[in-house]
């Protein structure tokens, strides 16, 4: 059981430390984005696919940017959940920790008799809850909310309502999201005004045949949600549907996470895709009801799939899903601007966890299609390696692809969807990679969001932002 008072005993400490100087901070709105595993090559890539290399994307046209390091509390290359837990409670944690000490021992659940992780394995005694961002704006009366193409339980949303020793134990972390169950987190106080995501069997009982990957306990978390007054959604239909005058969840797959828009706008959509709204609706649908809060809001935006994709060295899904994470900015920067015209009020950041092996390699034509085998800019043909074989411009450091002995390759085959670039080192799953990734930012206080940064540096910026 987690010591949810230490938290509320952080909470009130932060409070009590402002400085006088920042009690009114100049953001009244924080919105929150982060691009899960989006370094500085997936940018560049994305933004020549999007619109060239002359081009821009919409959120590096923000004014202010940073450079962010990214090594957790026990390792030099991050997992998701320490680098997202450092940029919500200020704290270095460990590998697979969320929002949790630094002495915290990352222990993964158990499976059950159903061969899912539903037993925790967290003792009280490994470590102590840190507060978040999240948390202290609920605490200021702000309203809060998390939102995700992954599920929502995930190492990123979840680093900004929960506190666990690893975070693999998804159906704890979904109880800490629901107002007055067993487990819940009570530093939400009256619970997160607004929840997105994928994961729904994470929230519902154990079927065999309707929902295998349910929850053991035989609780239908949904269902409590509902009887707390929150609005249950499914599909993007719910989801428009839904009042903006009150709490807010909406888990729009059943067993996982949503689908990559490449293919929830294929013709016809895969999986559930067609059911579900993209980040830039979720983002939007989001505002509007935080922004019914006098007091203002906390949104946490996540585009969680681009890691996915990077994972499977399949650049082309990544590149699509950071194009669609920056249509989700300024989706949220066009409808904040409606009543908010200059960002007097709203400080909009933009980040990345960590980077991934992702390589731009080559001296390739400038115009020459970046998912395509690399042209030479001298004489626009295909470039070749030192046995003549043709290559492509993306490349990743480590992951599955590494052939025995290299083949030339054709556009037709590299560009199509499901194409996995070649790596250097064979690994089963590419990797993460320890590089830093960039930070941009407009808006209300944006102006102190410069240099080279530590992650946990990032915080206090949003503290003092808030006026915390």
């Amino acid at each position: 059981m987690i010591k949810r008072t230490l938290i509320a005993a952080a909470i009130a400490t932060h409070a009590a430390l402002a400085a006088p100087a920042f009690a009114a901070g100049e953001a009244k709105n924080v919105i929150f984005f982060l691009g899960d595993g989006m370094g500085p090559t997936t940018i560049t890539a994305a933004r020549i696919y999007k619109v060239k290399e002359e081009g821009a994307l919409n959120f590096e046209k923000l004014e202010r940017t940073a450079r962010i390091k990214t090594f957790s509390n026990d390792a030099q290359t991050t997992d998701s959940a320490p680098s997202m837990s450092a940029y919500m409670t200020g704290v270095k944690m460990n590998n697979e920790v969320l929002s949790m000490s630094s002495n915290t021992v990352a222990v993964a659940p158990s499976k059950d008799g159903n061969g899912n992780a539903t037993i925790n394995n967290c003792a009280p005694s490994n470590g102590t809850p840190v507060a978040t961002i999240l948390e202290l704006a609920k605490a200021k009366g702000k309203a809060v909310g998390a939102i995700t193409t992954t599920e929502l339980t995930h190492a990123t949303p979840a680093a900004t309502y929960a506190h666990i020793c690893h975070r693999d134990a998804q159906y704890a972390i979904a109880a800490q999201a629901v107002p007055g169950g067993a487990g819940y987190n009570s530093a939400l106080g009256d619970g997160v005004d607004v929840l997105m995501g994928g994961g729904r069997n994470h929230f519902t009982p154990y079927d065999a045949t309707t929902n295998p990957k349910g929850r053991a306990d035989g609780r239908d978390l949904l269902a409590e949600l509902a009887a707390k007054g929150y609005t249950v959604a499914a599909t993007k239909t719910d989801m428009n549907a839904a009042p903006n005058n009150k709490k807010f969840i909406g888990l729009y797959s059943s067993k996982s996470h949503l689908e990559y828009e490449l293919d929830r706008t294929a013709t016809p959509p895969l999986g559930e895709g067609a059911n579900q709204p993209s980040l830039a609706e979720m983002t939007t649908k989001a505002i509007d009801i935080l922004s019914q809060n006098a007091n203002g809001y906390f949104l946490m935006v996540e585009g969680g799939r681009i890691d996915h994709a990077l994972h499977a060295t399949n650049a082309k899904r990544a590149l699509v899903d950071t194009i669609a994470f920056d249509d989700a900015v300024q989706a949220a920067l066009d409808k904040v601007r409606q009543t908010d015209p200059t960002l007097a009020n709203t400080l909009i950041v933009v980040t990345a966890d960590h980077d991934h092996t992702l390589t731009f390699n080559g001296y390739g034509k400038r115009g020459n299609p970046i998912l395509d085998i690399n042209r030479g800019y001298r004489d626009g043909q295909p470039s070749t390696d030192a046995d003549g074989n043709t290559y492509t411009t993306l490349v990743f450091g480590n992951g599955p692809h590494r052939p025995n002995l290299r083949a030339s390759l054709d556009s037709a085959t590299v560009l199509a969807d499901s194409y996995q670039q070649e790596s250097g080192v064979r690994l089963a799953s590419e990797t993460h990679g320890g590089g830093d990734v960039k930070l941009l930012a407009t808006g209300a206080g944006a102006k102190v969001f410069k240099g080279t940064l530590d992650n946990t540096k990032v915080f206090g910026l949003l503290k003092t932002a808030f006026g915390f």
